[in-house]
């Protein structure tokens, strides 16, 4: 039977839990399922919100053996103006357990474009995983987003730290480090050289209940230094951000009383690569070039009087990735993959010259459900 890619509708929520039943008893994976309901529960369509989310679902007669999710989005891009273009995220098909929907993908990408040709997707675990071959496959641009960490305490992430700590050899290693304090002298040492390259600034940072119109102000001063960057206006922000989001704070940084910059932190749920650490994100920034240190000391210092063990952010802009280095930040290898189709990666020529000033954060993509 063919197979037909519609808006999810109310009335396909029971064959969607049979399709997420499928999937989660074929893999074994109870994290492979698709939405419950039809309406987002985070960026419902509503009011001509500039941001919303919207879900599809791929049905053979009446059973469903795909789904993926558009975030409709605003972007920038700088001597072009705005552009409407969608985050393809959360693309799931019945070809994960069964190979005689193996084509299902490549059905759900395809409608995506033919919805959205200025078409992302991001995240996607690296390189070597199903979805970004698939999409390099059909034409997207793929490069990723640097990932930087800062150990705030040492002796708990080399106890702790299972993606490193699974050959045994290195687990010993790291036992012996935190035991005997070379562990602590090495991590200390490397982040404190690091930060022999960053500046001490005056600043204060606050914790704002919700982004007001002094987020417009520098929207509107600071958006001509990256080329590429989702919008970030206080209507925007407060859609992504609205108060009553308990999990993330949102911090106004400021100096003499105005407003410098922002950034949206949080602790990240647990997840078994990082053991039983508590692990802070830097979700979001924004700030003039000039003041991008500052907001990212304000950022870690806020999360470091938290109590994590660990902070975590990826950062695309060279110069956000300079304040990650000069506030002690290390470089580490990233899983976060941009992914641009053919019609956005003309849009944002010429790539090369641009692509080290694009704005792009752990916030970008499918946010703040998918990570926290």
């Amino acid at each position: 039977m063919a197979i037909s890619i519609q808006p999810y509708r109310p009335e396909h929520e029971p064959a969607v839990a049979e399709f997420n039943r499928r999937l989660q008893r074929s893999s074994g994976d109870p994290d492979l399922v698709f939405s419950k309901t039809a309406i987002p529960r985070w960026l419902a369509p509503a009011n001509n919100n500039p941001v919303w989310n919207e879900f599809f679902v791929a049905l053979e007669g009446s059973t469903v053996r795909g789904a993926y999710g558009l975030k409709q989005e605003m972007v920038f891009v700088r001597g072009k103006g705005m552009y409407p273009i969608a985050c393809y995220h959360h693309p799931l098909s019945e070809g994960i357990v069964d190979r005689a929907y193996a084509s299902i993908g490549v059905l759900l990408a395809r409608d995506a474009l033919a919805r959205q040709p200025l078409l992302y997707a991001l995240g996607m675990g690296g390189y070597e995983r199903p979805l970004p071959k698939m999409l390099k496959a059909l034409g997207f641009s793929l490069t990723p987003i640097p990932f930087y960490f800062r150990v705030v305490h040492p002796s708990k992430f080399l106890r702790e730290m299972q993606a490193l700590r699974q050959a045994r050899w290195r687990a010993v290693l790291m036992n012996i480090a935190a035991a005997t304090g070379t562990g602590w002298l090495a991590i200390k040492s490397a982040q404190a050289v690091a930060m022999l390259r960053g500046r001490p600034t005056n600043f204060v940072v606050e914790e704002a209940a919700e982004f007001s119109e002094w987020t417009d102000d520098l929207w509107n001063q600071v958006r001509d230094t990256v080329s590429f960057a989702a919008v970030r206006d206080a209507n925007t922000l407060r859609l992504l951000y609205p108060p009553h989001v308990t999990n993330v704070r949102r911090l106004r940084v400021s100096r003499n009383g105005a407003a410098i910059g922002w950034a949206i932190v949080g602790e990240r749920r647990k997840d078994p690569k990082f053991g039983q650490m508590r692990v802070g994100s830097i979700v979001d920034c924004w700030a003039s070039p000039e003041n991008a240190a500052p907001v990212v000391q304000a950022a870690a210092q806020t999360l470091e009087k938290d109590g994590v063990d660990l902070i975590v952010s990826n950062q695309s802009h060279q110069v956000w990735c300079r304040a990650f280095e000069g506030a002690g930040f290390l470089k580490g290898p990233s899983t976060f993959i941009f992914a641009a189709s053919k019609k956005l990666t003309e849009l944002l020529q010429p790539v090369e010259q641009n692509r080290p000033s694009f704005h792009i954060t752990r916030a970008d993509g499918d946010g703040l459900p998918a990570n926290f």
